[in-house]
């Protein structure tokens, strides 16, 4: 039962963090019509959730001394990586190819958890994924305007690449006995991807003033001061909390299906928000990346029943209460140490 809770509230957590991410895009789209670059956009986004989140960072600074590998790691891949890689991609290749791209990551997870880390995966799981593929490409409508720009498609997949990061690196150490606090991670992260994109954006170069006005959201005016402010605290801070703490009650292959969610959320925030309609097949195309997600979810192998495995510390709950739940038979061996 306590099981079953848990891995309740975590997909409550990663549908959550689903929906705080998939906002970003309608609050930036003004911004950066209103004259933003997109990378200064990403900074003030990154740099100002560093600046929210670093009381809890110097709480938590013994991570620098016992994780930093793993900080760094989380600040590189999961925050400036997929950030940045993602928005040079789109400057080559179409909007709706690079978030398909971006969105292989669960399948590139399973690779990972199966081949790597030599976990069981199981067939639903990877039915689930696939489903969530093509009905995201359904929801991006990927066959618009695709051309075949390498570079661009390079981009894209490092993109992804650094998404399986995010997810890898979140699942890393829930189960030894002393945790690295996921909120530290995040603060750490959050201060060492905004270092990386201050030199990537140049935001010295960028014009502060569009801050202080007003932006067009299909036909309403809104201050240009609320919409950085849910890009940053709510598309960064509470995305990036919310999403953590999911994948150490799920697993990073479930939690990465779900979140494939995002591109829905953020096509219908746009629809609602924005005026950009959706059409049939993008209607369609959600509702199977909602039956995907689903069924990864619900398909997780169970902990064994008596004992700890071969090589592992406790068994799949231990050091995390429910957030062993879903992870299937885990070897201790079999974790990446970063």
């Amino acid at each position: 039962m306590h099981a079953s809770q848990g891995r309740s509230a975590g997909l409550g957590l990663a549908l959550a963090s689903a929906f705080a991410f998939g906002g970003s895009g309608v609050a930036a789209k003004p911004l950066i019509e209103a004259g933003l670059d997109p990378l200064h956009v990403v900074w003030l986004r990154v740099a100002g959730a560093a600046l929210v989140m670093l009381p809890v960072a110097w709480r938590h600074r013994d991570l620098l001394r016992r994780k930093p590998a793993l900080l760094a790691g989380f600040g590189l891949l999961a925050v400036a990586g997929v950030q940045a890689f993602y928005f040079a991609s789109i400057s080559r290749i179409p909007v709706g190819v690079a978030l398909l791209i971006e969105y292989l990551a669960p399948a590139l997870v399973l690779g990972w958890v199966r081949f790597v880390q030599r976990r069981p995966v199981t067939r639903a799981a990877a039915l689930g994924v696939v489903l969530a593929a093509g009905g995201l490409a359904c929801v991006v409508q990927v066959w618009s305007g695709l051309s075949f720009d390498l570079v661009g498609l390079l981009l894209a997949l490092a993109a992804a690449c650094c998404q399986v990061g995010y997810f890898v690196l979140s699942d890393q150490g829930a189960d030894e006995a002393e945790q690295a606090d996921p909120l530290g991670v995040i603060a750490y992260g959050l201060l060492i991807g905004a270092v990386v994109l201050t030199a990537v954006a140049r935001p010295w170069g960028m014009d502060w003033g569009i801050l202080a006005g007003r932006a067009d959201m299909d036909g309403t005016s809104v201050p240009a001061w609320l919409l950085l402010g849910w890009i940053v605290l709510i598309a960064t801070v509470l995305a990036y909390v919310t999403g953590v703490i999911s994948v150490r009650r799920l697993s990073p292959q479930v939690a990465g299906v779900v979140a494939c969610l995002e591109a829905v959320i953020a096509t219908v925030l746009a629809w609602i928000l924005l005026g950009e309609h959706l059409d049939a097949p993008q209607i369609l195309g959600g509702a199977v990346v909602l039956v995907g997600a689903f069924i990864a979810q619900s398909s997780t192998p169970k902990a064994p029943a008596q004992g700890p495995v071969a090589g592992s510390a406790s068994g799949a709950d231990s050091g995390s209460g429910a957030a062993g739940a879903g992870r299937g038979t885990e070897l201790s061996a079999g974790r990446t140490a970063p």
